[in-house]
């Protein structure tokens, strides 16, 4: 149904109520362009880096409980677990930022791409190759940071 509606197949009146996908068309990221995957993963790492800061003032607040709650508290970060944990937020934060700073760029519009007469098959041309390249450069530099942190939190160094 989903895709459907997104290659025109029902009628306007139709598609009126139809028009709420809810939480499933907002986690859908599937059949867009990769404008659209890094609109969702922005979101989604929002989301998580959200939660994370929540447990995080959390966990910091222990501290008034004293060292040893302190110290009980971060036994987590120290187990395997703790540190796959940290790796996905050094992952997410780094992938959040890059990609926000790209999004700044194209809200500013450097970068974006002249407006052109929309034709079939309807390619947006603002997502050009400076805007494709800056996705990519945020989820290699995320990759890259989460492989430094595996390196530093597994092997020490």
């Amino acid at each position: 149904m989903i895709g459907a509606r997104r290659k025109g197949l029902y009628s306007a009146s139709n598609e009126s109520r139809n028009n709420r996908e809810g939480l499933k068309g907002w986690l859908d990221p599937t059949g867009y362009g990769w404008e659209r995957i890094s609109y969702w993963l922005q979101r989604l790492t929002g989301l998580f880096l959200l939660v994370y800061f929540v447990g995080h003032v959390y966990e910091t607040s222990s501290l008034t409980g004293g060292i040893g709650s302190w110290n009980a508290m971060l036994k987590f970060t120290e187990t395997t677990w703790g540190h796959l944990f940290l790796i996905l937020v050094i992952g997410t934060s780094t992938y959040h930022s890059i990609n926000g700073i790209r999004l700044i760029f194209t809200e500013t519009g450097k970068g974006v791409g002249k407006p052109g007469r929309p034709e079939y098959p309807y390619d947006a041309l603002s997502l050009n190759y400076r805007q494709k390249s800056g996705i990519w450069i945020a989820l290699i530099l995320a990759v890259v940071a989460m492989a430094y942190g595996f390196n530093v939190l597994f092997t020490g160094g």
